[in-house]
Order: C-alpha cells, then sequence, then structure tokens
C-alpha cells in the first residue's frame, strides 16, 4: 500500500476508521512524442491546522496511457471531525531522476477527504488543473472503509455429563476460549459465567466480536477449555475441544456436540471416551455499522446555524463587539460558523443551510424574533453555502437591532419539527447554535432537547466572549442525561464547548478553527451511531455500479 507518511492529526485523536483511496485518471495529457504518457500519481497532505504539504505516497507508474486505474491504494486514518486536505499531483515520468519535480507535470487537484466519502457511493471526479491553456483532464477517487471485521457473534452453549471434579459436590464448570496466532499460541479471548454445582451446565448467552475470535480468519482454529471453578483460583482442567468461526457459524442450523476430551485421561485409561460433551446452542452473527456506512449509504448531513442577536454582545459596530469583524480578522462567530461549518458542508449534497438569528428586534415593527432567518426570507431560510450563511449573517447585523432574551427553545423545535418528518435514517440534522450569554429559557430548551433526542438531529453549542457558561453544562449530557418533567432524553445529543478554550494563543485563526472543530464534531459519529442503532435502522447498500 502506498502510505509511508501519516497524516497528521491533532494530538490524542483517534481514527474513526481506515480509508483506503483508488485512484484513477481520465483524458490526461499527452506529454510523449512518440507513445502516450507515463503518468504517476503523487499524495500530499496536510496535518491539521498547518498550511504545508508533505509527500504520503505515490501510485505506480503506468505506462502509455492516457486512462490509468492505479492498482496501488493510499489508505488514509480518517478523521469527520477535522479538515483533511488532500493534493493530487500527476505527472509524466519521462526520466530516470528520482525526483518527482524533473518529471513533466500533468496537473493537480485539491479535494477534502470528507468530499470523496460524502459523495455518491463514496465516487467523486475532480477537474485537474495547473497547466495554463490546457484540459488537464480528470481524477476519479473511490474511498472505501477498510473492513476490520466488524461483525458481532452472539453464542450460548451447554454441556452434557461433565467429569465431576469436586469432593462433596458437582463441579462448577465454565468455558475459556483462545484464539489461535500465527506461531501456533493461543491468545485467551473469552471467559464464560461459572455455572454452580452442576454437571449438566447451560451458559448464558454472550457475546464476542469475530475479530477478537479469530482476527477475522475464518478457518483459524478456536480452542475452548472447560474448567472445574475452585475457589483458591486452582481451577481443574476438565477437558478441551477445537472449532473454527467457519465450522461455528455451520452450526446455526443444527446443534453441534463437541466431544471434550482430557489428553491425559486419554493416554491413561483404555477404556475412556470423553469427559463429557458442549452442545451449541444458538450462533447469530451481526454486523457492528460504523459512520461511513451511513454515509457511503446516502445518509446527508444536514446543517442549520442559528446566531446570537442579543444585546450583551455588544455594538456590532464597536471593536469591543463579539460581532465586530474587522477587515483583518474575522469575529468569534464568524470564526465558529466556518470552522464547523466547513466540515460538515462536504456531507451535504445540496450545499443549502438554513441559518438563523434569535433575540434581535426585527425592522419595521420592531418586534422580538427568537427564529429569524438570516436571510430575511421566511419562505426559504436557506443560504448557499458556508459563504452564503456568513453574507446573511453580516446582512442582518447591519438590518436587525440586537435586544434580547437569549431563547433555545424556539430554534430547537424549529430542526426539530424538520428532523421529525424524515425519520428513515436517510437525513440526520446539525444545529450549530453560536451564543454569548447565560440562556433565559433554561426549562424550555431541557424540554426541547428531551424531544429532540428521539429525532435524526444532534446540537453543538459554541459559548463565545468571557461569560461564565455553566448552565451550558447542564445541556450537555456527558455525565448527567438531560432530563424534563420526568422524561430522560433518549440520546446524549448536546455538545457544549466555550470558544475561548481554542483559541490559540498566537493568534492564529486557522489552528484555533482546527481545535474548535475538532472538538465540537468529534461526538457527531457516535451520536448519528446511536440515533441509527435505537431506531434499528441499517445503512442503505451503496450502489457498487
Amino acid at each position: 500500500m502506498a502510505s509511508p507518511g501519516a497524516l497528521e492529526p491533532a494530538a490524542g485523536s483517534v481514527p474513526g476508521t481506515k480509508v483506503e483511496l483508488t485512484v484513477s485518471c481520465r483524458n490526461l495529457l499527452d506529454m510523449d512524442t512518440f507513445s502516450k504518457s507515463d503518468p504517476v500519481v503523487v499524495l500530499f497532505v496536510q496535518g491539521a491546522g498547518s498550511s504545508e504539504w508533505k509527500e504520503f505516497g505515490r501510485t505506480e507508474v503506468i505506462d502509455n496511457t492516457l486512462n490509468p486505474d492505479f492498482v496501488r491504494k493510499f489508505v488514509l486514518d480518517y478523521y469527520f471531525e477535522e479538515k483533511q486536505n488532500l493534493r493530487f499531483d500527476v505527472y509524466n515520468v519521462d526520466s530516470k531522476s528520482c525526483s518527482i519535480y524533473k518529471q513533466d507535470f500533468l496537473g493537480q487537484a485539491f479535494v477534502a477527504l470528507g468530499e470523496v466519502i460524502g459523495s455518491q457511493q463514496g465516487r467523486l471526479e475532480r477537474a485537474l488543473t495547473g497547466v495554463p491553456g490546457k484540459q488537464c483532464g480528470t481524477i476519479l477517487l473511490l474511498a472505501e472503509e477498510l473492513s476490520n471485521c466488524r461483525d458481532i457473534v452472539t453464542m450460548q452453549l451447554c454441556a452434557n455429563k461433565l467429569d465431576k471434579k469436586d469432593f462433596f459436590g458437582k463441579s462448577d464448570p465454565f468455558l475459556v476460549f483462545y484464539r489461535s496466532n500465527e506461531d501456533g499460541t493461543f491468545t485467551i479471548c473469552h471467559k464464560t459465567e461459572v455455572v454452580k454445582n452442576t454437571l449438566n451446565p447451560v451458559w448464558q448467552p454472550f457475546t464476542i466480536p469475530v475479530r477478537a475470535l479469530c482476527n477475522g480468519d475464518y478457518d483459524r482454529t478456536v480452542k475452548i477449555d472447560v474448567y472445574d471453578w475452585d475457589r483458591d483460583g486452582s481451577h481443574d482442567f476438565i477437558g478441551e475441544f477445537a472449532t473454527s468461526y467457519r465450522e461455528l457459524s455451520r452450526a446455526q442450523s443444527q446443534f453441534t456436540v463437541y466431544e471434550v476430551l482430557n489428553p491425559r485421561k486419554k493416554c491413561k485409561k483404555k477404556k475412556y471416551v470423553n469427559s463429557g460433551t458442549v452442545t451449541l446452542l444458538s450462533f447469530s452473527v451481526e454486523s457492528e455499522f460504523t459512520f461511513v456506512d451511513y454515509i457511503r449509504g446516502g445518509t446527508q448531513l444536514n446543517f442549520t446555524v442559528a446566531i446570537d442577536f442579543t444585546a450583551s454582545n455588544g455594538m456590532p459596530s464597536q471593536p469591543t463587539s463579539l460581532h465586530y469583524a474587522s477587515p483583518y480578522q474575522l469575529s468569534a462567530y464568524a470564526l465558529a460558523l466556518k470552522a464547523v461549518g466547513e466540515i460538515i458542508q462536504d456531507y451535504d449534497s445540496d450545499k443549502l443551510f438554513p441559518a438563523y438569528g434569535f433575540g434581535a428586534k426585527l425592522p419595521p415593527d420592531g418586534k422580538i424574533s427568537h427564529q429569524f432567518p438570516l436571510n430575511n426570507n421566511e419562505d426559504n431560510p436557506s443560504c448557499a453555502g458556508i459563504e452564503g450563511v456568513l453574507e446573511s449573517y453580516l446582512q442582518s447585523l447591519r438590518t436587525v437591532q440586537l435586544y434580547g432574551p437569549t431563547n433555545f427553545a424556539p430554534v430547537i423545535n424549529q430542526v426539530a419539527g424538520t428532523a421529525a418528518q424524515v425519520t428513515d435514517g436517510s437525513q440526520y440534522h446539525v444545529l450549530l447554535i453560536i451564543t454569548d450569554g447565560v440562556i433565559s429559557d433554561m426549562l424550555q430548551t431541557k424540554e426541547a432537547i428531551v424531544t429532540a433526542s428521539a429525532l435524526p438531529m444532534s446540537i453543538i453549542i459554541v459559548g463565545v466572549g468571557p461569560a461564565e457558561f455553566d448552565a451550558m453544562e447542564e445541556l450537555d449530557g456527558d455525565e448527567v442525561r438531560v432530563s424534563s418533567r420526568g422524561r430522560y432524553a433518549e440520546r446524549d445529543i448536546v455538545q457544549f464547548v466555550p470558544f475561548r478554550d481554542y483559541v490559540d494563543d498566537s493568534g492564529n485563526q486557522v489552528l484555533s478553527m482546527a481545535r474548535l472543530a475538532k472538538d465540537v464534531l468529534a461526538e457527531i459519529p457516535e451520536q448519528l451511531l446511536s440515533y441509527m442503532k435505537t431506531h434499528d435502522i441499517k445503512p442503505r447498500c451503496a450502489d457498487p455500479q
């Protein structure tokens, strides 16, 4: 695999999964006089919050073609919460020099990994550019999650006529499962509970990942030892038997009986038959789906923004205001919006984002509103792209009067109403609320969150400015699940962060945005999965064509 480098995530990131990129090109420039080009693709990556490009790997060179399908893949760690920028440079290898820069440049393409994964069936075609006055052709990228054997097995076993090991009673049997290793050794992977005082135990059903049982090799030996439990830890060996995942899976339709054998007894006793039998009562397999499975299956993330227009933010024209945007620097509101929105937009096919304000007096009559469309269009509050949202936000600052109070419930209920219309897993909504102050309608907001927790949506709250946000922590259900009038939230759907915790001391806004996005988006994949699992929604299969 072409992966000599490593994509550099922010410290402490755990990759959601590994993604394999397959690369093809079409209609490349022909740079050779007597034959066609001999193309190679070089992948460059950027570290989080960095503008520096580092070479990650290269495909093989394919001779004499303008439409190469490269065999060598790029395997990348994928982090939903980070903007993972990729650059693909295409060259015609025309000399024996090791330096890629001494070869003919055929064009390049810039893309975010999330764009590839978020595109239809994980396939993205992008025009190559960079050679003035020339049509450079296109690059085709296919993203596939590497299968790490995500199946989970549930099985139940019982035993019959096990050897009696206890002097005053019957045995207290339990099973120990081992998977075999490449070098012939065994690694323990599961222990059943102890069933007391019986030679005919029935163990409880248990669940184990297939990778733990056999590391994805269905024919690898699985050894199962039967022991008699002793209080002092010196458990007595009753016997053993061997099987494999494939053999166990075939036994779903019939009660498979294994003889429990004790090699020492077998050597000593001529008439020895066995030390009992173990029967497989049930065996079922379920797939553990991932965030990428749902995105590849067509699930769209719908992004909605709600911005705080209360007077506590300060007059937008004053440099002390949290809404103040200088010619050289974005406001904290704009930074938070760009940080989160620029990642989520890769997973939204139409790139149209409803955007609301709350806590302002609207012209012409000064009516207070807690969910007014930033584009001033009640029928269609959607803005085109994150830039469109920013434009409408800045326009609203010039036309409305900042007022109050700080109410979240109306906009949460608005998005929840939209989310309730499609609950089959094809749509998932993410509401970003950016605010400067203490919430005024806590009881109503809790009620709205509890209702929304049963719907396909998540809520991100970013606190800007110096205020104390203690009350917000109450809405972030990491420690204690949000409740209202005796009802508890079905899932944790709220993530709150204060923006000041992510501001880079040197004033590097790109780094500040990367840090913020990483933290606030980290929980979205798990929240989406928890909704799908709770409602037994499986990913739609991506069309292989």
